[in-house]
C-alpha cells in the first residue's frame, strides 16, 4: 500500500470517528483503523464525503499507509487497552514517528509511556482533547504534551482542527511527557466543580423560591448573557427547560439523582493531596458525586436525621436570584483559581514550565469549561505570568469582592434551611482562609509537637523548635 495518509486514527468509537472526520474535513488524507473492520468500513461508507480516508483492516497495513514521519492518533479506552495498542504499534514504527494518545489517560501512565517510546526513538504525545463528540468533530480544545520537536511536526495539524476564538487556535504546546494529560485532568476537575456549583445554584433557586425547572432555565438563560456566559450555563438552561415526553414532567425531575464519574475528578483530588494544593471546591464537587451514589447511607438517613431547619421564606425574589448569581460567579472563580494553582505546583514539581495564560487561552473555545471569563484569566496571566493567586489579580479581586456579601447570605441561608451547598460553602471557606491574617493552624502545629515532637516555627525568630511537653516544658532549638 502506498504511504499517502498524512495522519492516522486507530480506535473509531465516537471520539475517534469524529476526530478522523475533523482531520478529513480540513483537507488531510486520514488513515483509519479499528479492531473491528466493520466499524472502519462504516466510517468510510457513512462519511466518505468529509474527505479522503484510507481504510486498513490490519495494523501493519494501517502503518504502511502513513507518510513519514508517521503520526498515529490512538483513541481507545485508557489503561490496558491503550498499552495493548501501543505494544502492537511500536514494532511497526521507525525512528522519529509520533504516537498521539488522545484519550483521558492518567498522566503518570503518559510519563511512563513517553519514556518507553523514547527508548525506541519514537515520540509519544499525551494529548488532552476536550469538547466531547461535538468538539472532536467541529473543533475541540487540544492540550498536547511530549517533546517540542514532535510539536513542530504535529502542532500545525492540531491547531488547524482545533476550535478558534477570535482567529486564535484553542491548541498550544503544554510541556514535556505527561504535561498535556495533566492539564486535561485539571480541566476535568474544574469541570466537576463548575457543574456542581451550577447544580447547587439550581437547587437554591428551587428550594428558596419554589421555582419550576423551566423558570430556573429561564433564569440561567438570562445569566448566560452576562459574566456567567459559558457552555455549561447554556446547556443547563436547555436541560431545565426540557420536558420528558413520556411523563410530561420536567426532564430533570425524572432523572435519578445519582451522578456518576469516570475518574478524572478523583485523579485531580488525589494529585492535589500529593502536591499539597488546596483544591477544596473541586474536592467537594467530587465528593458530592460520591455522596449522591451512597445509596444505603442516604436511605438510612432519609427521614431519620433531624434537620431543625427553618421554613425558607424568601421575601425579595429578584434580590435572592441576584445573590445566587453573584455567589455562583465568585465560587466559579475560586474553582478556576485553585485549578491554576495546581497546574503551577505540578509544573514546578515535574519541571514542565507550563504557561498558565496559554492554558486559559486554549480553554476559551471547544472545551466543556469554555466561558467568557477565561478571557479575563488570560489577561491576568498576561499582566503577571507568575501570578501567585488568580484571586489576587486586580480584576478578580474586584469582581469577587463585589459578590462576597451576597455569597455569605446565600451560604448562611442554605445552612439555616438545610440545603446542602458543599461547593459554594467550601469555596467561601477557602476564600476566607486564603485572605486571613492568621489561621488556627498555629494550634494544630502545637498539637503535633505535643503528641509527636514534630517541632514548630515561631513568629518572632528563625529556626525550628520543640517544647518538652511531658517534662519541664522548656523549649529547645532543633
Amino acid at each position: 500500500m502506498p504511504a499517502t495518509a498524512q495522519i492516522g486514527v486507530t480506535g473509531l468509537a465516537v471520539m475517534g470517528r469524529n476526530l478522523a472526520r475533523n482531520f478529513a474535513r480540513h483537507g488531510y488524507t486520514v488513515a483509519v483503523h479499528n479492531r473491528s473492520w466493520a466499524r472502519t468500513q462504516s466510517l468510510v461508507a457513512d462519511h466518505g464525503a468529509d474527505g479522503t480516508f484510507v481504510p486498513s483492516e490490519s495494523m501493519a497495513e494501517f502503518v504502511a499507509s502513513l507518510e513519514r514521519p508517521r503520526k498515529v492518533v490512538v483513541m481507545v479506552k485508557a489503561g490496558g487497552p491503550t498499552d495493548a495498542v501501543i505494544a502492537e504499534l511500536v514494532p511497526l514504527l521507525e525512528e522519529g514517528d509520533i504516537v498521539i494518545d488522545a484519550g483521558n489517560a492518567h498522566f503518570p501512565d503518559t510519563i511512563r509511556r513517553e519514556a518507553e517510546l523514547k527508548a525506541h526513538g519514537l515520540h509519544f504525545v499525551g494529548t488532552g482533547v476536550s469538547g466531547g463528540e461535538e468538539g472532536a468533530l467541529n473543533g475541540p480544545s487540544i492540550m498536547p504534551g511530549g517533546s517540542r520537536e514532535s510539536y513542530t511536526t504535529l502542532g500545525p495539524i492540531l491547531e488547524d482542527i482545533s476550535a478558534k476564538v477570535d482567529g486564535v487556535p484553542c491548541c498550544a504546546y503544554v510541556g514535556p511527557n505527561g504535561a498535556g494529560h495533566f492539564v486535561k485532568m485539571v480541566h476535568n476537575g474544574i469541570e466537576y466543580a463548575d457543574m456542581q456549583l451550577i447544580a447547587e445554584a439550581y437547587d437554591l433557586l428551587r428550594q428558596g423560591l419554589g421555582a419550576s425547572a423551566s423558570e430556573i432555565g429561564d433564569i440561567f438563560a438570562e445569566w448566560n448573557s452576562g459574566d456567567l456566559e459559558s457552555f455549561l450555563i447554556e446547556i443547563s438552561a436547555d436541560v431545565l427547560r426540557h420536558v420528558d415526553a413520556e411523563t410530561g414532567q420536567a426532564f430533570v425531575d425524572v432523572v435519578l439523582d445519582r451522578a456518576e464519574q469516570k475518574g478524572t475528578g478523583r485523579w485531580t483530588v488525589q494529585n492535589a493531596l500529593d502536591l499539597g494544593v488546596p483544591i477544596t471546591g473541586i474536592a467537594e464537587a467530587t465528593f458530592a458525586r460520591a455522596l449522591s451514589g451512597s445509596v444505603p447511607q442516604r436511605e438510612a438517613a432519609r427521614g431519620a436525621l433531624p434537620a431543625h431547619a427553618a421554613a425558607w421564606d424568601v421575601q425579595d425574589r429578584d434580590a435572592f436570584v441576584e445573590d445566587v448569581r453573584l455567589a455562583l460567579y465568585a465560587s466559579k472563580v475560586v474553582a478556576y483559581s485553585q485549578g491554576f494553582d495546581q497546574i503551577a505546583a505540578a509544573s514546578a514539581e515535574y519541571d514542565w514550565d507550563i504557561d498558565r495564560g496559554a492554558m486559559a487561552r486554549i480553554w476559551r473555545g471547544g472545551c466543556i469549561i469554555r466561558a467568557r471569563f477565561l478571557n479575563r484569566i488570560t489577561e491576568a496571566y498576561e499582566r503577571d505570568a507568575n501570578l501567585p493567586l488568580l484571586l489576587a489579580d486586580e480584576y478578580f479581586t474586584g469582581a469577587v469582592g463585589n459578590g462576597v456579601a451576597a455569597w455569605r447570605r446565600v451560604v448562611a441561608a442554605a445552612a439555616q434551611n438545610g440545603v446542602p451547598t458543599p461547593a459554594f460553602s467550601s469555596s467561601l471557606a477557602y476564600y476566607d482562609g486564603v485572605r486571613a491574617d492568621r489561621l488556627p493552624a498555629a494550634l494544630v502545629q502545637a498539637q503535633r509537637d505535643f503528641f509527636g515532637a514534630h517541632t514548630y516555627h515561631r513568629v518572632d525568630r528563625d529556626g525550628t523548635f520543640h517544647t518538652e511537653w511531658t517534662g519541664d516544658r522548656s523549649e529547645t532549638a532543633q
